[in-house]
């Protein structure tokens, strides 16, 4: 797996250029060309009953954006990286994975948006819809965010987001790909921390012996992964938990100081996916780190 192409999709919100910065980092694992990508939502520029088109809100719109990237290119100042813009008018989502496609993009990368009332129940955001849709990696970027955790409202800058990323596996084929993932960012990575979560609900009903044994085979498996991480010249280590497994994966990036979280994409049916969350789409939507989810 490599990322030598990633879109990069902004709304021109407060930090993303920080955030542009944190992803231009792939350069040391082979990023060749970022295209930056814009959406202009159709609703915008478009008007009902007669189904017209606000021309010259689209023309501001468009050259707005232009003036924008410009601006980042030119301050990013990097002859080796190939820049190219893409600004387009259209459902977001739909021009988003259109945009990768076309561009053949290796790494989608979004940012998560503002969170309604109703989000905080049905989590079926824009976001969260390219994270189940795309066919290729999608990094759900996070700069800088303000989160609860044991009662205090805390505030975390993300920085330096390649270095430490937990790999949260579940022993799917997603997770596998995973490997491949980290394991292309070698040159980024000082460790690659690999965990597994025996879910509370598969143990429910299990007697201790039965626990244990499940216990046991889930250790040789971390270690199988962090030997295949070692062969790559890696450093890694490995945790086991036990418990709520959004919960505990969450909780393990904070206890092990982790940069990022990866995780392999769940594969619910799409109505219980889409309004209730697979648990990566949770992680995602729920933890204060970068989410990388690989299909």
């Amino acid at each position: 797996m490599t990322f030598e192409t990633v879109l990069f999709h902004t709304r021109f919100r407060e930090l993303a250029f920080n955030s542009l910065k944190t992803v231009l980092e792939l350069k040391a694992a082979g990023l060749k060309k970022v295209v930056l990508a814009h959406v202009i939502p159709r609703e915008d520029v478009h008007f009902v009953p007669y189904g017209g088109t606000l021309k010259e809100a689209q023309k501001r719109m468009r050259e707005e954006a232009r003036i924008k990237f410009d601006d980042w290119i030119q301050t990013i100042g990097d002859p080796q990286l190939e820049f190219c813009q893409r600004i387009e008018v259209g459902a977001t989502n739909a021009e988003i994975l259109k945009m990768s496609e076309e561009e053949k993009a290796d790494l989608i990368v979004v940012g998560r948006k503002k969170r309604t009332t109703l989000e905080k129940v049905y989590v079926g955001t824009h976001v969260l819809d390219i994270l189940r849709r795309s066919t290729v990696p999608v990094l759900l970027s996070k700069y800088m965010v303000h989160y609860e955790w044991q009662g205090e409202s805390l505030m975390r800058t993300n920085e330096k987001i390649w270095n430490r990323p937990l790999l949260a596996s579940d022993w799917s084929a997603p997770s596998q790909r995973t490997l491949d993932a980290t394991q292309a960012l070698k040159e980024l990575v000082e460790k690659i921390i690999v965990t597994h979560v025996l879910g509370a609900r598969r143990i429910k009903n299990l007697e201790p012996p039965a626990i244990k044994r499940l216990e046991d085979e889930s250790r040789k498996r971390l270690q199988n992964y962090c030997q295949q991480v070692e062969a790559a010249g890696i450093h890694s280590e490995y945790h086991l938990a036990l418990g709520r497994t959004v919960e505990e994966i969450i909780k393990l990036s904070r206890d092990y100081g982790a940069s990022m979280i990866v995780m392999g994409r769940t594969g619910k049916d799409w109505f219980h996916e889409y309004w209730l969350g697979g648990v990566s789409h949770q992680v995602a939507e729920l933890s204060e780190l970068p989410v990388l989810l690989i299909p």
